[in-house]
C-alpha cells in the first residue's frame, strides 16, 4: 500500500509536533518535513478558528495542488463558507480528531471524496440554499453565475444557429444577442463563442 504524503501545518508549534507525532506511527501516511511539504498529496492545517491568517495558509498550501484538511476547534457559519470556498476536501473538529479519525479523513481527501461531518454538512446546505434564495435568484442567476437567458442562447449556439437566427428564436435584437455572448465570455474569462459552448457542456448547464 502507497503511504500518502501528509504535510502539517499548525497555528503553533505544540499542536503541530502533537498531530505529526500521532500521525507518524500510522502506515497509511508519511509525514513530511515543512522542507517538503510541496510533495504533499495531503495537508492538515490545525488551527483553533478560522481566520484571515489561516485562510491566507489554506490557499497557499492549495496552489501547491494537494488537497486540504481542516482541523479545527471552533467554526461557525460563516467560517464554514470561508473554508468551503478556499478548496477544503476534508473537515475535523479538534475534539474528534483522534489518530484513527484523522488518518479517515486523511484517506477520503487523497482519493478525491469529501469528508465532512454530518451536521456541518447540514449548516453548509442550508447557507447554500439561503444564497441561492436571498442573493441569486432575484438577480436570475444561478451558481454557475450565468443566467437563464445567458445558458439559452448558448444552448443555441451548441445547436448551430447564427446570432440572426438566435435573435429571431428568442425575439431579442442581434445586438442583444452579441452583448450576451460578450458578456459571458468576458465574465467567464473565455476566449470565444466555441469555448463558452464547451464551458458550459463541460459543467452541465446546456
Amino acid at each position: 500500500m502507497e503511504r500518502i504524503a501528509v504535510y502539517v501545518h499548525a497555528d503553533d508549534p505544540i499542536s503541530q509536533a502533537g498531530v505529526a507525532s500521532q500521525l507518524r506511527p500510522r502506515p497509511e501516511v508519511r509525514v513530511l518535513d515543512t522542507e517538503e511539504s510541496v510533495d504533499a498529496r495531503v495537508s492538515l492545517v490545525v488551527t483553533d478558528r478560522v481566520t484571515e491568517r489561516s485562510l491566507h495558509v489554506m490557499r497557499s498550501l492549495r496552489r501547491q495542488n494537494c488537497r486540504l484538511v481542516l482541523v479545527v476547534a471552533e467554526l461557525d457559519d460563516s467560517d464554514l463558507v470561508a473554508a468551503v470556498e478556499v478548496g477544503i476536501a476534508g473537515l475535523v473538529r479538534r475534539t474528534e480528531a483522534t489518530p484513527d479519525r484523522l488518518v479517515s479523513v486523511i484517506r477520503s481527501a487523497a482519493a478525491g471524496e469529501a469528508a465532512v461531518p454530518p451536521d456541518l454538512l447540514h449548516r453548509l446546505l442550508e447557507q447554500v440554499g439561503r444564497l441561492q434564495r436571498q442573493v441569486l435568484s432575484p438577480r436570475g442567476l444561478t451558481f454557475s453565475g450565468l443566467a437563464d437567458r445567458e445558458i439559452e442562447v448558448l444552448r443555441l449556439v451548441a445547436e448551430g444557429l447564427d446570432t440572426a437566427e438566435i435573435a429571431a428564436k428568442l425575439s431579442y435584437s442581434q445586438r442583444t444577442i452579441k452583448n450576451v455572448l460578450h458578456d459571458v465570455t468576458s465574465r467567464l474569462q473565455l476566449r470565444n463563442r466555441s469555448h463558452a459552448v464547451a464551458y458550459a457542456l463541460k459543467h452541465g448547464l446546456i
